[in-house]
């Protein structure tokens, strides 16, 4: 079954597409970790995404295709390498503080 799923996520193919930094097409989206006004971070076939900015929204969320929507001032897009590793010693620290 583990070889299902990463042939899965090969075939899976991760587009960007922006217009006039209001309005933002992602596929590949695999999953929405977390989400306000000014970040949205998702993860994608090619890694994490995160997207910031002001006022933004998720208009379109589709888990079936991996198609997302976004509308906003979109100001950035990052796929940081080591994302996920100092926020979990963070929150480890702080939830034993």
């Amino acid at each position: 079954m583990e070889s299902k799923q990463l042939s899965k996520k090969a075939d899976c193919l991760h587009n960007i597409i922006m217009e006039s930094r209001k309005k933002i097409s992602v596929s590949g989206v695999e999953d929405v970790e977390s989400f306000n006004e000014e970040e949205i971070i998702l993860h994608t076939g090619m890694g994490v995404l995160i997207i910031r900015g002001c006022e933004l929204h998720i208009s379109k969320l589709s888990v079936d295709s991996g198609e997302t929507v976004i509308t906003g001032d979109i100001s950035c897009l990052d796929y940081p390498e080591n994302f996920g590793k100092s926020r979990s010693a963070g929150f480890l620290s702080r939830l034993l503080r």
